[in-house]
C-alpha cells in the first residue's frame, strides 16, 4: 500500500498496513482518502506495543494524518460539535493530562480519557457560535454580543482552532459556555489511547462500549496498573491483534536517557553495573546529570521521582521547609497531585464537572491562592487544555512518622490533595516532565529486597518508568541531601490560554 511520504521503519509499515486493513473493514480507506457510513459489528480492537523511542508515537500521529485526509472529525476536549450520519470521527485519548498534553505538543488533538467519557451540556445560544465558528451553521445574532465580540471570535478561531479560545476572545467564560456534564451515551466510532499501558479493566470496558474500533498504545516494560497482577490491557489480545515495535530509531538512539532505559533489559545487569552507566553517561553528556543532592527549585514544576512513601513525605517536608512555607497555610507556586474526588453520591454532577476539568486523579496542578468562598483553591491545573479552576478542595499534607497528615486548606468536601514536590514512580507513569529528578537510593532498596514483578526485578521496572519521564535531562540523585532554592516560589511562569472556568457556583456543597 501507499506510505506516508517518509519511510517508516519495517517493524512500523507491518503495523500501519495491519492497521489500515482494520481500518478498511470498518469503512476508512487510507489508500484512497475515503470513508463509508459506520456499520455495525462487534468490536475491533488492536494494538501497537513497544518500548521508548521505537516510533508508538510518530505511528500515531501519521495515521491521525491520514484519517484526517478522508476527512474524518477529531473529537477533542475543545468542542463537540452535533453529531452527523454522514461523518466518521475519531478521538485521540490518554489516561492522565500531561501525557495528553505530550501528544498536544506534537501536534496531535489529544484529550483525557474522563473529558470524552463525560459530555459537556452547551449553552445553546452560544453553542450557535461554536457551530459557526465550524463551519455548520450560518453567522448567529446573539443578544447582548455584537458584531464585534463575534468579529473577535472569528479572527480568533481562524489563527488557533479552539472554540474556548474564540469564546473568550468574544468575552465569554468557560462557565457561561458549558452548563454542565452528563455520561456519554451514544457511541463514537475510532479511538486512538495512548499510554495504554496505564489502563485498568473497568476504563478497557467502558472504551470498548464507546468505541466500535479501538487502537491501542502502550510499552509493556512500564509498571502495570495497581491489583492487576503486573498484567496490561493488551496481555489479554491475541498475538494477531498485538503488533511490536522493537527498532529504536535514530533521534532515541542519540539519546543517553533512552540508551540507560533500554539497557536496562539486560537481565544480567545489576544495580551498581548500572549505575556506573549512569555516572559514565554523566560524564560525556550534560543531558544525564550525576546529582549529590535534590535540586529543590527543579520540584516547585516537576516532583522529585520516589519508591518509597516515606522518602516522599521526607522530601515533601524538606521542601516546605526551605522554602518558608507555614504549617497553617500553602504558598502561592506550591505542587499539589490530586488524590481524588471527596463528593457523597448525591454529588454526581459536582464530581463530573471536577473530573472532566481536569481534576482526576493524579492530575498535577499549582496552588495558585484561596479562592473567594471558604474552602476553595484557584487551581492551575498542569497539562490542561483549560488549565485555570477554582473549586472545593482538601489538602493533605503529609507529615514523617504521623498516621495522620496535617491539613492546612479544607473544604467540607471536593477534591483532595496530596503536595506534589515528590511522587512514587507509580503515579508519575504518563506524565513527562523536561527534567527529572530520580531518587536513586530508594530504588537501591528495591534492588536488596530482590522483589520480582512480571518476571522482571522490581527496580529495573522502576528505573525504566522513572527513567523515560524525562524530555530533556535526567538528574540521577545518589545523596539524601537538599539543595537551596536560588529563587521564591511563583506563578507568573504558567502559560494560562484564554478561557478562565469557573467551578464555585457549580462544586460547592
Amino acid at each position: 500500500m501507499t506510505l506516508p511520504a517518509f519511510a517508516f521503519s519495517d517493524d512500523q509499515a507491518e503495523a500501519h498496513d495491519a492497521i489500515a486493513e482494520a481500518l478498511r473493514g470498518a469503512g476508512i480507506d487510507l489508500d484512497n482518502a475515503t470513508t463509508m457510513p459506520a456499520r455495525a459489528g462487534k468490536t475491533r480492537i488492536m494494538a501497537v506495543t513497544g518500548k521508548a523511542g521505537s516510533g508508538k508515537t510518530l505511528l500515531l500521529a501519521e495515521l491521525v494524518k491520514a484519517l484526517r485526509d478522508c476527512g474524518i472529525d477529531v473529537v477533542s476536549g475543545d468542542y463537540e460539535g452535533r453529531k452527523r450520519k454522514d461523518r466518521r470521527t475519531l478521538a485521540i485519548l490518554a489516561p492522565t493530562n500531561k501525557a495528553a498534553s505530550v501528544l498536544r505538543m506534537r501536534g496531535v488533538p489529544a484529550t483525557t480519557i474522563h473529558r470524552i467519557l463525560y459530555t459537556p451540556v452547551y449553552d445553546p445560544e452560544y453553542e450557535r457560535i461554536a457551530e459557526w465558528l465550524a463551519g455548520n451553521g450560518e453567522r448567529p445574532d446573539i443578544e447582548g454580543l455584537g458584531d464585534a465580540a463575534l468579529d473577535r471570535a472569528q479572527a480568533f478561531y481562524a489563527s488557533n482552532a479552539s472554540i474556548p479560545g474564540a469564546l473568550a476572545a468574544a468575552g465569554l467564560r468557560g462557565s457561561d459556555f458549558i452548563t454542565g456534564w452528563k455520561r456519554r451515551e451514544d457511541p463514537l466510532d475510532v479511538g486512538f489511547i495512548d499510554e495504554a499501558s496505564m489502563l485498568d479493566d473497568r476504563q478497557f470496558e467502558d472504551l470498548c462500549e464507546i468505541f466500535p474500533t479501538l487502537l491501542l498504545f502502550g510499552d509493556p516494560a512500564q509498571l502495570a496498573p495497581v491489583n492487576q497482577s503486573g498484567a496490561m490491557v493488551f496481555d489479554r489480545l491475541a498475538e494477531t491483534q498485538v503488533h511490536h515495535l522493537s527498532r529504536i530509531h535514530r533521534q532515541a538512539a542519540d539519546n543517553p536517557i533512552l540508551d540507560l532505559a533500554h539497557a536496562l533489559a539486560d537481565p544480567q545487569l545489576e544495580f551498581q553495573d548500572f549505575e556506573a552507566m549512569v555516572a559514565e553517561k554523566a560524564k560525556a553528556d550534560d543531558r544525564v546529570i550525576w546529582g549529590q543532592r535534590v535540586e529543590v527549585d527543579l520540584m516547585a514544576r516537576s516532583p522529585v521521582l520516589v519508591w518509597r512513601n516515606a522518602t516522599r513525605i521526607r522530601l515533601i517536608n524538606a521542601f516546605r521547609s526551605v522554602h518558608g512555607a507555614p504549617e497553617d497555610m500553602l504558598l502561592e507556586g506550591e505542587p499539589l497531585i490530586c488524590d481524588g474526588i471527596e463528593l457523597p453520591l448525591k454529588h454526581r454532577k459536582k464530581r463530573l464537572d471536577l473530573e472532566a476539568r481536569g481534576l482526576i486523579k493524579g492530575a498535577q496542578v499549582i496552588y495558585l491562592g484561596a479562592g473567594r468562598k471558604t474552602g476553595f483553591s484557584r487551581l492551575h491545573v498542569m497539562g490542561a487544555e483549560d488549565p485555570r479552576v477554582s473549586a472545593a478542595s482538601i489538602v493533605k499534607i503529609e507529615k514523617p512518622d504521623e498516621e495522620e497528615p496535617f491539613i492546612p486548606h479544607a473544604a467540607r468536601m471536593g477534591a483532595t490533595f496530596l503536595h506534589g514536590a515528590a511522587v512514587t514512580i507509580h503515579k508519575a507513569q504518563g506524565s513527562q516532565w523536561e527534567n527529572v529528578q530520580v531518587f536513586a537510593p530508594d530504588l537501591f532498596v528495591a534492588a536488596r529486597m530482590g522483589r520480582v514483578e512480571a518476571g522482571q526485578p522490581l527496580w529495573k521496572r522502576l528505573a525504566y518508568v522513572a527513567i523515560t519521564r524525562a524530555q530533556s535531562r535526567l538528574y540521577w540523585i545518589v545523596r539524601n541531601r537538599l539543595a537551596k532554592p536560588t529563587y521564591a516560589l511563583r506563578i507568573d511562569d504558567l502559560d494560562v490560554p484564554a478561557p478562565v472556568l469557573k467551578l464555585e457556583e457549580e462544586t460547592s456543597p
